[in-house]
C-alpha cells in the first residue's frame, strides 16, 4: 500500500515537471549537441567514448571549475570572500599539489575510468541519442547519486581519521589546512580508491544512459571543488541548496581535523553531533564579533 502511494507521488511529480518542461522555450544548444553526439557516436567506438572520452570530460571539468578559484588570489576584491584571511595560498603548494594531482589521475583514476566500458556493455547501457534521458530525469538521478556518495563519503571518511590509521592515508589531504579548489582530488592514492568507490555506487545503482556517467561526474566535481575552494562566497547558487554543506562546512573540516565529515549534504553530521564543534566555533565568531563592533 506504501509503495503504491509512493509510486503514484513520484508518478504525479513526473507528469507535473513533464508539463513544465512543455511550457519552456526549445532550448537552442540541444540541436548543436544533437549533432556533436551524432558525430562522437559515428566516428568513435563505445571504448573510446567510455574510456577517452570519460578521460576528457573528467580533465576539462576539473580544471575549468578550479580556475576561477585559482585566479581569485590574485584580485584583491575577493579577498573579503576568503574563509581563512591568514592563510592564504602559495604558489609552491598549488604546483605539489598539481604534481600530485596528475600521478593520482592519470595512475590511479584512469585505471578505474578504463572499466567504464567493460560497466556499459555488462549492463547494457545505452549510448545512442533516442534513448538519451529528458534533463529532469538526468538531474534527478544525479541527486540520487549524490545522496548515495553523501553516505559512503561520510562514514569511510569518518573511518579515516580514526587515530590508528590517520596518519597513513588521509593526513596527505590534510597537508593543506586552508584548502583551495585544485586540491579537492589530491589525496593518497588509497583513499582516492577508497572515497572514490562512492561515486561509482550510484552509477551502478541508477544508470541508464552512458550521459549520467558525464552529468554525474561534472556535479561531482562542482561540490567538491566548491566545498574546497577556501571561498564563501554568499551569491553561490549551490549555497541555496537545502542542507547544502558549502566551502565554509568543509573548510572548518580542513581548519579543525575534527567533525564535519559529509561530502555534499549536512544531515550525517547533524545526525550523528559530529557538527557540534562547527557550530560552537561559529557562536563564539559572531560573539567576537558583536564585541568587536
Amino acid at each position: 500500500m506504501a509503495a503504491n502511494k509512493s509510486a503514484d507521488i513520484f508518478s504525479s511529480a513526473s507528469l507535473a515537471v513533464e508539463y513544465v518542461d512543455s511550457l519552456l522555450p526549445e532550448n537552442p544548444l540541444q540541436e548543436p549537441f544533437k549533432n556533436a553526439w551524432g558525430y562522437m557516436l559515428d566516428n568513435y567506438t563505445k571504448f573510446q567514448i567510455a574510456t577517452w572520452g570519460s578521460l576528457i570530460v573528467h580533465e576539462a571539468i576539473y580544471f575549468m571549475f578550479s580556475l576561477p578559484g585559482f585566479l581569485f588570489q590574485f584580485i584583491p576584491y575577493m579577498r573579503k570572500y576568503k574563509i581563512q584571511k591568514d592563510k592564504p595560498e602559495t604558489l609552491e603548494g598549488q604546483w605539489k599539489c598539481l604534481k600530485g594531482l596528475i600521478f593520482n589521475h592519470f595512475c590511479i583514476q584512469l585505471p578505474m575510468i578504463c572499466g567504464t566500458y567493460y560497466f556499459t556493455e555488462y549492463f547494457s547501457i545505452p549510448y545512442d541519442w533516442e534513448r538519451m534521458p529528458r534533463w529532469f530525469m538526468i538531474l534527478a538521478r544525479c541527486l540520487g547519486c549524490a545522496i548515495i556518495e553523501d553516505t559512503w563519503h561520510y562514514f569511510l571518511h569518518r573511518l579515516l581519521h580514526h587515530k590508528r590509521i590517520y596518519k597513513y592515508i588521509h593526513k596527505i589531504h590534510h597537508e593543506f589546512q586552508a584548502p583551495f579548489g585544485i586540491e579537492a582530488e589530491y589525496a593518497h592514492p588509497l583513499e582516492t580508491i577508497i572515497l572514490g568507490t562512492g561515486f561509482f555506487i550510484g552509477i551502478v545503482l541508477l544508470c541508464d544512459h552512458v550521459i549520467l556517467l558525464w552529468a554525474w561526474v561534472t556535479v561531482r566535481l562542482l561540490e567538491t571543488i566548491d566545498v574546497h575552494s577556501g571561498y564563501y562566497i554568499p551569491f553561490n547558487p549551490l549555497n541555496f541548496i537545502p542542507f547544502y554543506t558549502g566551502s565554509r562546512h568543509h573548510d572548518f573540516h580542513h581548519m579543525n581535523f575534527i567533525g564535519n565529515y559529509a561530502s555534499t549534504f549536512t544531515w550525517w553530521d547533524r545526525i550523528f553531533g559530529t557538527d557540534a564543534q562547527y557550530h560552537a566555533y561559529n557562536e563564539k565568531m559572531k560573539k567576537l564579533g558583536k564585541k568587536t563592533e
